[in-house]
């Protein structure tokens, strides 16, 4: 039962758009999935509230103790997604530990590549103790196409000397719009928004499968 857990230190990162879409993305292809919520604001919960609770499962673990909770309760799910808490480094470390793999989502900005710094480090540190485990990626979200500043996103995380994944998320208002509505962008399977969640998730199983 692989974990992935989607973290940013920095608030406003996608963070929450993907882990909703990517659990989502999974179930459609037939896997029984959890969705986890380990940011005390909740943003997970209050979607999973707008639709009744008629997508997805969601609980919510927002303490220390998450990679112990989630033992308890993860039995018989095919994956779990774990959708991190920003600016409190003791659940992003919780997080870390309890992930098989982390992704991280970092929009084309300084500000973005920088707040990482921190998380890298838990990550890394992590990794020295448990021989590689969690693998991680970035993956660069809302950025706007054929622009200088998305390709100088990518030269910048390479400082990082993680890899970056070749798929991403875009400006769209479809991403919003479906949260909003307690959707996902698979409202319509064959929209833009569909393809990029559907490729970070090959890009996921590929790293997780290596």
């Amino acid at each position: 039962m692989p974990t992935i857990a989607v973290l940013n230190q920095k608030g406003g990162a996608g963070k929450t758009t993907i882990a909703i879409n990517l659990a989502h993305s999974l179930q459609l292809e037939g896997h029984k999935v959890l969705l986890v919520d380990s940011d005390p604001q909740g943003s997970a919960r209050d979607w999973n509230e707008e639709n009744g609770g008629g997508v997805i499962p969601v609980v919510g673990l927002d303490r220390e103790t998450l990679p112990k909770d989630l033992a308890a309760i993860s039995s018989g799910y095919d994956y779990v997604v774990i959708d991190g808490a920003p600016q409190i480094a003791r659940l992003a470390a919780a997080a870390v530990k309890a992930a098989d793999m982390v992704i991280i989502p970092c929009q084309p900005s300084p500000y973005d590549i920088w707040a990482a710094a921190d998380l890298v480090d838990v990550i890394k540190a992590r990794q020295d103790v448990t021989d590689g485990k969690p693998k991680v990626a970035f993956v660069v979200s809302r950025a706007i196409k054929n622009t200088k500043l998305g390709k100088e996103i990518l030269e910048a995380l390479d400082g990082y000397k993680l890899p970056v994944f070749k798929s991403s998320t875009t400006q769209r208002v479809a991403y919003p719009t479906t949260a909003a509505e307690g959707k996902t962008v698979f409202i319509e399977p064959e929209s833009e928004a569909a393809r990029e969640i559907m490729a970070i998730r090959e890009e996921i199983k590929g790293c997780l499968n290596a």
